[in-house]
């Protein structure tokens, strides 16, 4: 099994400790098994991880003036709302989005939990780790793309664990921050993760996600492609599903226009039954 070289590994920790140090958290906890975790969606496909990066279509072009004047002004708006009363009281931080302005793909997910609540970041926690390594599956690094989520506020619960879905009305309220950041980042392609997220964006789908994953869906002329979540992949980890999303994020790929290589191809492939050694 090949491991990621460690300057990168050091790296990537550093950049994430400094985010954490300029948002005020002064101690990052890793849960037992949780590095385990992390390999969930990766672990089959790792040793058929290409040795040459494929070439990636990211913009790496500063942002004009305009454009990061926008997104501050955005951000500000969307920092300060007051609108849902109820999440308000509850909530720790309004959860705005990273990545790359300029990406030419952005990654959509439904609301914030309670990990993302208290760092201000979305996908952070175990389906967010999971995320990340399908992002890199694909050949980026997540600062290479744009994550947001539907509701910028964590849903409020009843108890100190667990998740609930945003209510229409929340997501009515919320939608039209996610359309100012997708109208500012253009990005080529969206990809929606999970029923909600999906239906948030295009709200009068009927079917579920699993009738619309694999479809091209369009969002305002972009196209849009609905994937199962990570958090739906962490409590159903079968090969065939994972393969599932993965056809998906291929389909993303090459409407990229990016190279796919054999052995990204064939991911989990090998390990369906009946499928033989297709590496």
């Amino acid at each position: 099994m090949t491991s990621q070289p460690a300057s990168d590994l050091r790296a990537d920790t550093l950049r994430y400790l400094e985010q954490q140090k300029r948002r005020g958290v002064r101690y990052v906890r890793l849960a037992p098994g949780q590095l385990e975790e992390l390999e969930t969606f990766s672990a089959p496909a790792r040793a058929e991880t290409p040795s040459t990066p494929a070439p990636l279509r990211i913009s790496t072009k500063e942002m004009s003036p305009e454009k990061k004047a926008a997104f501050e002004a955005l951000r500000t708006r969307v920092l300060a709302c007051t609108k849902c009363e109820h999440l308000v009281r509850f909530r720790h931080n309004v959860v705005f989005g990273v990545g790359n302005v300029n990406s030419e793909i952005m990654f959509v997910g439904e609301a914030p939990g309670a990990d993302e609540d208290e760092q201000g970041e979305p996908f952070v926690g175990k389906a967010g780790q999971l995320l990340t390594k399908m992002i890199q599956a694909m050949g980026f690094q997540r600062s290479d793309v744009y994550i947001a989520n539907v509701l910028k506020c964590r849903p409020n619960v009843e108890t100190a664990y667990g998740n609930r879905k945003p209510t229409p009305e929340e997501m009515a309220t919320c939608l039209p921050y996610l359309r100012e950041q997708i109208q500012l980042i253009q990005p080529r392609v969206i990809v929606a993760v999970g029923d909600t997220a999906v239906k948030g964006l295009l709200p009068d789908l009927k079917e579920g996600i699993t009738r619309l994953r694999g479809k091209w869906l369009e969002y305002d002329n972009i196209p849009l492609m609905p994937t199962f979540h990570p958090s739906y992949l962490l409590r159903n980890a079968s090969i065939a599903t994972k393969r599932l999303c993965w056809e998906d994020l291929l389909a993303a790929m090459e409407k990229l226009g990016m190279p796919v290589s054999d052995k990204q191809r064939n991911y989990f492939l090998s390990a369906l039954p009946n499928q033989g050694d297709r590496s």
